[in-house]
């Protein structure tokens, strides 16, 4: 476990609380400006500013790479005229007179048994020069064209992710969007295998099904609180929201599996910044047209914008830290660690909103619900242990 997966595990805890308190901003949102596309649209728009980030940052490396290089030829001048002070002629006769006796006595011996074994074992050292070069070949960081590409072909999936969660925080509870949510885990493991990207093995089927079953019992479990009114809101379900929540879980883990599968296996091969900056240059330029078809067919109010100072700061500010921030360190978690790991991490947002409400909001959960959270929790820690438990048992 390097020091990548470790940094990836600690931003997964980073991101469940900074996606459970936007997912509690966003629906107070909800209540005074109930306009998902725009939160949507604006959140994802605004990942644009890590494009200037990306580039100054590769000018910055750049420059720093141009001096380093004339120093370093520097260098090797000074070192090419020493050695060639201290090399005699005479020492340079005799290394090559012992290499040609050398290479005429593996020559002459070419029809012994030793030289044909020698050759045996020298004919693979060309396959594997195959192999290495093509190891190279597909590590080989993307450029900033094909990354563009990437981000193109990508950003659309992102937004309906994006806006299908807030679709249904708009319609349902947080704890039903965080269970529905959560469910992505199990898309995303048979997405990976299905594309490739991620290998089945009985570990990973199990953490899957342990996280599953504790989303189930979350979802049968009784929630209560103290005040029949917050009962009464916080307790609103909507089968259309469910819907949208469930249908956000199989985005997700679509894009997923296709953000592992462009960045690498550590992430080497592309600039998540700037691939995140295309992400939102694609939103802010191409996708702003589908609030007119999601307002005609019913499924968005009509649009209108913010009526108070106060509602522009917090929808301003809830789109960089919810939105901004979350998604880069999320895709970091991504590409630092495996999907199936980074997807049932965000499970823990579950457990989490459940202790939130129970401090905050003074509310009281089931044994059936509190078990379930604490189910979330094993599967995640099942799935971080698959590698070892495979090795380990044999399976």
């Amino acid at each position: 476990m390097g020091w990548r997966y470790r940094a990836g595990l600690f931003l997964i805890a980073a991101v469940v609380i900074i996606w459970v308190t936007s997912a509690e901003v966003t629906q107070g949102i909800f209540t005074d400006y109930k306009q998902p596309f725009a939160v949507t649209y604006l959140g994802a728009s605004l990942m644009v500013v890590y494009l200037p980030i990306a580039f100054i940052k590769d000018w910055i490396c750049n420059l720093l790479k141009t001096r380093s290089s004339k120093s370093g030829k520097n260098t090797d001048s000074i070192m090419d005229e020493s050695s060639c002070i201290l090399n005699s002629p005479l020492k340079y006769i005799e290394g090559q007179k012992a290499f040609e006796m050398e290479f005429q006595g593996n020559f002459t011996r070419k029809d012994s048994e030793e030289d044909f074994s020698a050759q045996e074992d020298g004919r693979p050292l060309v396959p594997k020069l195959k192999e290495d070069t093509d190891m190279l070949k597909q590590d080989k960081a993307l450029t900033t064209r094909e990354i563009a590409l990437c981000g193109f072909y990508i950003a659309p999936i992102w937004f309906i992710t994006e806006y299908l969660s807030n679709a249904a925080l708009a319609r349902t509870s947080v704890a039903s969007t965080t269970v529905l949510s959560s469910t992505s885990g199990l898309f995303t493991l048979f997405i990976g295998a299905f594309l490739g990207q991620d290998s089945l093995n009985i570990t990973k089927v199990v953490a899957v099904f342990v996280s599953m079953a504790g989303v189930a019992m979350t979802t049968l479990g009784k929630t209560w609180a103290t005040d029949e009114s917050q009962l009464t809101a916080s307790g609103k379900r909507s089968l259309v929201g469910d819907l949208f929540g469930l249908l956000s879980a199989v985005s997700y883990g679509l894009f997923t599996v296709l953000l592992k599968k462009f960045a690498g296996e550590e992430g080497q091969r592309v600039d998540v910044q700037k691939l995140f900056g295309y992400i939102g240059l694609f939103t802010l330029v191409a996708l702003w047209w589908l609030v007119w078809p999601l307002t005609a067919l019913g499924i968005e109010p009509k649009f209108t914008i913010p009526h108070s100072a106060k509602m522009d700061e917090v929808v301003l500010a809830n789109g960089f830290v919810g939105s901004v921030l979350s998604d880069y360190f999320w895709a970091l978690c991504v590409v630092w660690t495996t999907p199936l790991v980074a997807t049932l991490g965000m499970s823990l947002t579950i457990p989490l909103a459940m202790v939130a409400d129970m401090v905050i909001h003074g509310r009281h959960y089931s044994a059936i619900y509190i078990l379930g959270s604490a189910q979330v929790f094993a599967g995640f820690v099942i799935a971080n242990l698959s590698d070892w438990c495979s090795k380990k048992l044999g399976f």
